[in-house]
């Protein structure tokens, strides 16, 4: 019996492989007008100028008198000032009354100062009768406890730029302009296309020889937490019509990511659809888990042909997919939590390969959970991973390790 395999003749470094990845990247330039509503954790497309200042009113900043600071000068417990109460200001009132001199108006805080007031006295420093006397037993200077117009955001004021991650204060600020909607860039949209006359959807019982599709579920949860929008598409069968039918479909989006099809075996196709169709930029990395990634263009679109094995394709996508999609999406790039601990147990890895080692921490050391590239359980068992150069064969146990938290 005759054999159609291929097998590798040579892999790229990771770090070649990166920088591949990110010569080919262009950031995304379609936009959107969202609700401010739905406007958090996205990408601002546009320079945000204000048109009025913030707050529009000079107010209180305190509950308490608002009063000529002047009126004040000298006040102590032993000698207040009296000031004659003359008004009552809540917030969203209008103050109906100019202050005199020798008069105080009762203010909430956020309420509008009056004319003729230049301070406010906390409540806590005076007393009261029925008569409407206030007695002040500390003195305020000029502008004490009162928020000034314009204060926060001056009229004119760039506020945000272009290109800005919008988060909770972000859109606060866009909030306090009387804004309502705002222009951000779109979302990346990526094809998910599970390949492989094996796998079947969850749901559905397995014939002999199937099984249920991972990869689909872990690559849409991926591209959803960096920026992008997962587009599934139904499972293709192994042979090159097929596969380039639904290649066809998923040039709809902006990025596709394959499962399966890209390693040695005969009915391996992605490569071949890719080449036909585009360009394969690489083929193998020397990491582990997944050595058989590959990566292309068709019609300017990037193609990610990840591994099928679950633990090697989720490995790759948190490593190469994820931050492409968050520079496409123009996002900064994702903060990694570290923790420095001892290694549990000794750690044998593949030689002159990357390794991408699987570890869940337990009594303040990490435990190796890498099972098989096969296994799922060896990422969703785990609380994150170390690196191991290709140059390293061996980590001794008690080696103090970097690990990396998902």
């Amino acid at each position: 019996m005759t054999t159609n395999m291929r097998p590798f003749t040579q892999t790229i470094s990771l770090d070649e492989a990166r920088r591949i990845i990110d010569r080919a990247i262009a950031p995304i330039t379609r936009v959107e007008r969202l609700a401010l509503t739905a406007a958090n954790g996205r990408v601002l497309a546009e320079t945000i100028v204000s048109g009025a200042d913030v707050p529009p009113f000079s107010r209180a900043a305190m509950d308490g008198y608002a009063v000529r600071a002047h009126d004040t000068t000298g006040a102590t417990r032993a000698e207040p000032r009296i000031l004659q109460c003359v008004e009552k200001v809540f917030t969203g009132q209008i103050p109906s009354r100019t202050l005199e001199r020798g008069q105080c108006i009762e203010i909430a805080t956020g309420a509008p100062i009056p004319d003729g007031a230049d301070a406010v006295v906390m409540v806590e420093d005076t007393s009261s009768d029925e008569s409407g006397a206030v007695r002040i037993v500390a003195p305020v200077t000029a502008s004490q406890n009162i928020g000034r117009r314009g204060a926060d955001i001056r009229e004119g004021q760039t506020v945000l730029q272009s290109g800005t991650t919008l988060n909770a204060s972000r859109v606060g600020a866009l909030a306090a302009l009387g804004l309502t909607d705002v222009e951000v860039f779109a979302r990346p949209r990526v094809a998910i296309l599970s390949t492989g006359n094996e796998i079947i959807d969850p749901g559905r019982p397995l014939a002999p020889g199937q099984i249920y599709d991972i990869n689909r579920f872990t690559i849409a949860a991926v591209v959803a937490d960096h920026g992008g929008v997962p587009v599934s598409y139904k499972t293709a069968v192994d042979t090159f019509n097929d596969l380039s039918m639904a290649v066809d479909e998923c040039l709809e989006q902006d990025v596709l990511v394959f499962s399966g099809g890209s390693s040695v075996g005969e009915r391996d196709l992605i490569l071949d659809v890719i080449a036909a169709k585009g360009e394969v930029l690489f083929h193998g990395i020397a990491v582990k888990p997944g050595k058989p990634t590959a990566f292309g263009r068709i019609r300017n679109r990037l193609v990610f042909g990840m591994p099928g094995y679950p633990t090697s394709c989720l490995s790759n996508a948190y490593i190469l997919l994820a931050p492409a999609l968050r520079r496409i999406a123009r996002l900064p790039d994702q903060i990694v939590r570290t923790l420095t601990l001892p290694l549990a147990a000794r750690v044998v890895s593949a030689p002159g390969r990357h390794q991408f080692f699987t570890v869940r921490i337990e009594y303040g050391t990490a435990i190796p959970a890498f099972k098989a590239s096969g296994d799922i359980t060896s990422m969703s068992r785990a609380d994150g991973y170390i690196e191991i150069p290709a140059d390293v064969d061996v980590v001794e146990e008690g080696t103090l390790v970097e690990v990396k938290l998902f």
